[in-house]
C-alpha cells in the first residue's frame, strides 16, 4: 500500500495554479477524545482547509506552545496511542480525500519502529510526516522508508537557519518544506511579518518545493499577508483554542469550522 504523497504534490499544484497559497491545519490526534478529534479534522476541511496535519502528542512537545500542550495533556490523559493517530488520519481521508499528515516528535517513531510507523501511515492513506526534530544528517533510515511507502518528509527551516543548512535541508526533504516564521513556540501572534518573508524567500532560492509558513497565523488577515508571499498557510493553535474555548464539542466543532472559512477566504484575498 502506498502512500499519498501524490495527492499531497498535486493539491500544493492546484492551489499555486489558482494563484492562491494553502491553507494547511493542525489539529492533535485524541483531542477533545479520538472520536471528537476525527470530527474536528472533517469540521476543518469542511470550512476549506486543503490540507491537514495530525498532531502526534507528546509529553514534551518543545515546539509546541501553551494552548497546543493543553490538547496534548487532554489527549494523553485519555490514553491517545499511535493506533489511534493513524485511525485519524484513515477516517479523515476516507471521509474527505484530502492529504492527510502526521506531525510528531522523532522519539515516538523510533520507539514504535520507522518500518511499522511508515508502512502503518501509508496503509491509513497517509501523504507524510513533519519531523520538526528530526537532524537532516540523521534522516536515512526515516527517509529511506518513508520513500518506500510514498510517504512526504517535511523538514522545519527557522530563520535562524543558515543559507548552506537550507539548501542541505531543503534537498533532503519532500512534499513541502515548513518555515517556522519565528523563532520560539507555537502560538498566535500579533503579527507574523518580515522574518517569515525573508526565510521564504532564502529558502525558495535553494529549493522548487512548495514553501508554506507555520507558528503564529490567528485571523484571516494574517492568513492574506502570509500568503502573499507563502505557498501554504498553516495554522495550528487558533484551531485548538477554538476548541478548548468552546463549552461543549458541537460548539468547538461550529467553532473550527467557521474559522476555517475565515481563514480559507484570508488566503484567497492576499
Amino acid at each position: 500500500m502506498s502512500g499519498n504523497i501524490e495527492l499531497l504534490n498535486t493539491t500544493l499544484a492546484a492551489t499555486r495554479a489558482a494563484d492562491r497559497a494553502a491553507l494547511i491545519a493542525y489539529l492533535p490526534a485524541g483531542f477533545p477524545t479520538v472520536d471528537g478529534g476525527i470530527e474536528a479534522v472533517k469540521a476543518v476541511i469542511a470550512g476549506g482547509a486543503d490540507i491537514v496535519e495530525i498532531g502526534l502528542p507528546h509529553s514534551d512537545p518543545v515546539l509546541d506552545g501553551p494552548v497546543i500542550q493543553t490538547a496534548d495533556d487532554i489527549a494523553l490523559r485519555g490514553g491517545v496511542r499511535i493506533a489511534d493517530v493513524m485511525r485519524t488520519v484513515r477516517e479523515a481521508h476516507e471521509a474527505t480525500g484530502v492529504p492527510i499528515l502526521v506531525m510528531t516528535y522523532w522519539n515516538p517513531i523510533d520507539r514504535y519502529g520507522v518500518e511499522r510507523f511508515t508502512a502503518e501511515l501509508a496503509e491509513a492513506g497517509g501523504a507524510g510526516c513533519i519531523l520538526p526534530d528530526l537532524p537532516v544528517q540523521e534522516s536515512a533510515l526515516w527517509r529511506e522508508h518513508a520513500d518506500k511507502h510514498g510517504l512526504a518528509t517535511v523538514f522545519v527551516v527557522a530563520p535562524s537557519s543558515q543559507d548552506a543548512r537550507l539548501a542541505t535541508i531543503t534537498a533532503a526533504g519532500s512534499g513541502f518544506v515548513y518555515a517556522a516564521s519565528l523563532m520560539g513556540v507555537t502560538g498566535t501572534r500579533a503579527s507574523v511579518g518580515a522574518q517569515a518573508q525573508d526565510l521564504v524567500g532564502r529558502t525558495r532560492a535553494t529549493t522548487d518545493l512548495p514553501v508554506c509558513v507555520g507558528l503564529g497565523v490567528s485571523n484571516a488577515a494574517q492568513a492574506a499577508e502570509v500568503a502573499g508571499f507563502a505557498d501554504g498557510v498553516i495554522v495550528g493553535s487558533a484551531f485548538v483554542k477554538a476548541m478548548l474555548d468552546a463549552p461543549d464539542e458541537a460548539a468547538g466543532l461550529a467553532a473550527v469550522r467557521s474559522l476555517a472559512g475565515e481563514l480559507a477566504e484570508g488566503v484567497r484575498k492576499h
